[in-house]
């Protein structure tokens, strides 16, 4: 199997080392990045390889998505906006812009 820096876009993995980056290790980081930043190609193929159960259960997980991505999972995997943390649990602080 190919490592996800030949198969995603190099833009993902601005901030680490791409190399070290594996599917199943790396599962919740590669989701929440993929499904913030990615491109239609990018999210494509992680849902065809994880399944929309498997994003949808770890998206439902991630405290830091925000709300137009919420939005698209939940429409994608048919799971309920409310059984997302990131949109039950609000910040303490919320953002300046809110778009």
């Amino acid at each position: 199997m190919k490592k996800p820096a030949e198969v995603l876009s190099g833009f993902l993995f601005w901030d680490v080392e791409s190399d070290a980056i594996e599917f199943d290790s790396n599962k919740n980081w590669l989701i929440k990045r993929v499904l913030m930043y990615g491109s239609l190609e990018d999210l494509k193929f992680i849902f065809k390889y994880y399944g929309n159960q498997e994003i949808g259960n770890t998206a439902a997980t991630i405290k830091e998505l925000d709300n137009k991505t919420v939005s698209f999972v939940s429409l994608i995997t048919g799971k309920p906006k409310e059984d997302f943390v990131c949109y039950s649990t609000k910040q303490s602080i919320p953002k300046h812009w809110n778009f």
